[in-house]
């Protein structure tokens, strides 16, 4: 889903000084309209024509003692005006706007760290890649100093994000992904809609089952590490409607072998206003769910912000015969950064595919739940 929205809600926070001179202005922002065909490797590349963009993997991990760990590491891109900077110009002429988010759980350590870079990339500091070196050269899609996201020149990708304090590396992740499944592409007609009023869309897909292997470190401590990591791409101008002051999205790894994705969006009332969903199963067949269920269940208080969040979240989808629990692997994974706070971590759960038990594994965000949270501008 729609870390799309996300991504326009906590960008808009952050750079809405810098933003509102260019909003009444000519410049024309490309939107997500239907029919766009997607090509690869051209659209693991930056998209400078439309405003926001965010290039986000998060994986499962285990170690040979069984020990588990999540990351999260994400680039977000916010345009500040449309297409790339000429040649010539000043590198002083800020183009976008990049940040990043790395989170790390020590499930077995029962830690959670969260960190947040942001640059102007005036130096090559921070950047995204085009479409154009990647397939030369394999190059970055996106970085910010020495955290990285690459597709290597055999098609596999590189992930790397560290963070360092003065007592020297508290936590890193160093992995090697490989592509086991196609892209899977989200919405009909090249658009994963966000809104039931036409005109609300982004161009999304996932690669859901990444091979990982590579490792972590905790504490100073190296661990060699294998699991799934989940990777999201989405590009947009126009997603966010009135209205929507948060969001539950989920990408689920099934021990059947399906890849799940949903998402439901919700008023600042709470009910929910929109609901989206894709499953594909093993078989490699697609399908676009549209009577999925997301219930919350239970609350877990922020000892942080005062922020009411679900404890777990019930998956329902009829026509699956598919019921799932999810539950975080530690209760304690929101994102407390300035000026804005949200939920996201590791989860784990079960459940029934038709008369079969089925587990899963994957990530959980959850956004806009009250007490102190902060950043969300619903309207």
């Amino acid at each position: 889903m729609s870390r799309s929205l996300r991504a326009i809600c906590l960008l808009g926070v952050l750079f809405s000084p810098l933003l509102g001179a260019q909003e009444n202005g000519d410049e024309k922002w490309r939107k997500s309209e239907p029919g766009w065909k997607y090509e690869f490797p051209r659209d693991h590349g930056s998209h400078h024509a439309f405003k926001t963009e965010w290039w986000y993997a998060t994986g499962n991990l285990s170690d040979d003692q069984g020990h588990e760990y999540g990351f999260q590491l994400t680039f977000f891109r916010q345009g500040i005006h449309p297409g790339e900077r000429s040649s010539g110009s000043s590198r002083f002429r800020v183009m976008d706007l990049p940040f990043t988010h790395f989170a790390f759980t020590d499930v077995f350590g029962k830690s959670f760290r969260y960190y947040q870079r942001s640059s102007r990339g005036a130096f090559g500091e921070a950047g995204f890649g085009s479409p154009g070196s990647i397939v030369e050269t394999g190059g970055r899609m996106a970085w910010m100093e020495d955290w990285i996201l690459e597709e290597r020149p055999d098609g596999s990708f590189h992930l790397k994000a560290t963070a360092v304090t003065e007592k020297g590396v508290e936590c890193s992740v160093d992995l090697i992904l490989l592509q086991d499944r196609p892209a899977l592409i989200h919405g009909k007609d090249g658009i994963s809609s966000k809104s039931s009023t036409p005109g609300h869309a982004s161009h999304y897909y996932s690669l859901t089952r990444l091979q990982a292997t590579g490792s972590v470190t905790v504490h100073g401590k190296s661990h060699a590490v294998k699991g799934l990591v989940w990777f999201d791409h989405e590009w947009a101008t126009n997603s966010l409607e009135t209205g929507q002051a948060g969001w539950d999205w989920s990408g689920l790894h099934l021990s059947n072998g399906d890849d799940l994705m949903l998402f439901r969006i919700r008023n600042s009332q709470g009910k929910t206003v929109f609901l989206s969903g894709t499953l594909r199963d093993s078989h490699g067949v697609i399908t676009d769910l549209h009577d999925l269920e997301m219930i919350p269940r239970g609350i877990w208080k922020s000892p942080h912000t005062g922020g009411l969040y679900p404890a777990r979240m019930e998956v329902i989808i009829p026509s699956r015969n598919l019921t799932l629990t999810l539950t975080p692997k530690l209760p304690d994974q929101e994102l407390v950064l300035s000026p804005f706070a949200y939920w996201e971590g590791a989860v784990k759960g079960e459940g029934k595919s038709g008369n079969d038990p089925v587990t899963v594994e994957g990530y959980l965000e959850l956004t806009g739940y009250g007490g102190k949270v902060i950043g969300i501008n619903g309207n």
